[in-house]
C-alpha cells in the first residue's frame, strides 16, 4: 500500500457542526471507499437514527458517539452486503503476527498482524465494530486498509 493508503482512516468533521456527519477525505485512491461509506452513514443519521431533530439538523446535529454509532451502521450494512446478507468478516490489526512470511510473500508489517473475527448475525458485528471503532477512526490506524481487507473476506476470495 502506498503511503496515502497507509495513512487513511474514517475521519469525521467536529462534532455538532454544519458539518458532523461529514467525513473528510483527502484527493487519491481512498477517496471512492470513504465516499461509499459516507452515504451509509448519511443514511443511518437520517432514516434509522432515532432523534428529535428533523430533517438536516438531524445531520448538524451529530455528536461524537453518534458519529461512531453511525461509523459501525455504515461499515457493518456494507460488510453485511458483500457476505451476501449471511456473514460479516471483520479484520483488525494485533500486536502478534498471524501470518508467517513465506515463499514470494514479502513482508508489510500489517498484513501479518490482521486477524479476523467473523460474524453471522448483522447486529453482532455492528456491536463489534462500535466497541472497537477506533481501530478505523483513529488516526495511524489504518482504517480504510482494514476495512477493505474485511469487505474481501466478508465477500470471500471465492466469490
Amino acid at each position: 500500500f502506498s503511503c496515502e493508503w497507509a495513512q487513511a482512516y474514517f475521519r469525521f468533521r467536529e462534532p455538532y457542526s454544519d458539518l458532523a456527519y461529514a467525513l473528510e477525505a483527502e484527493r487519491g485512491g481512498t477517496r471512492a471507499i470513504l465516499m461509499a461509506v459516507q452515504a451509509h452513514i448519511i443514511k443511518y443519521l437520517l432514516f434509522v437514527r432515532n432523534t428529535e431533530y428533523t430533517h438536516l439538523e438531524r445531520l448538524c446535529r451529530t455528536s461524537r458517539r453518534e458519529q461512531g454509532e453511525a461509523l459501525a451502521a455504515a461499515l457493518a450494512d456494507t460488510l453485511w452486503a458483500a457476505g451476501g446478507g449471511g456473514r460479516a468478516t471483520i479484520c483488525l490489526l494485533t500486536p502478534a503476527l498471524h501470518l508467517m512470511p513465506s515463499g514470494d510473500y514479502k513482508p508489510d508489517n500489517f498484513t501479518e498482524k490482521i486477524q479476523l473475527f467473523e460474524f453471522s448475525e448483522k447486529a453482532a458485528a455492528q456491536e463489534f465494530i462500535f466497541d472497537h471503532v477506533n481501530c478505523f477512526k483513529g488516526e495511524g490506524s489504518h482504517g480504510v486498509i482494514l476495512f477493505l481487507y474485511s469487505l474481501l473476506f466478508s465477500r470471500t476470495l471465492e466469490r
